[in-house]
């Protein structure tokens, strides 16, 4: 089994491959600090993407168990993506 990690941020779902530790204190401190721009990595290759974050925005995370079916998992996990891993 693997895990994928779920982010939702303001109603928008991005899949994400472990580990997300960095990220969330990267999301946390900028949310602390009134507000910043965090660097979403893409499951798949590509930039990434940035999204400001800032204090009262919602964001939610939850983790999924992937079945490890020659990498078949991740991608049905993660439904249609239309950019690099990014539900958009």
């Amino acid at each position: 089994m693997a895990i994928l990690h779920r982010l939702t941020v303001d109603g928008r779902d991005y899949f994400l491959p472990d580990p997300v530790t960095e990220l969330k204190e990267q999301i946390l401190g900028a949310i602390r600090q009134g507000g910043g721009y965090v660097t979403i990595p893409p499951l798949r290759g590509g930039p990434g993407l940035d999204i400001l974050f800032s204090p009262g925005m919602p964001v939610a995370w939850a983790q999924i168990e992937v079945p490890d079916a020659q990498g078949a998992g991740a991608d049905a996990a993660a439904g249609d993506s239309d950019i690099d891993g990014y539900d958009v």
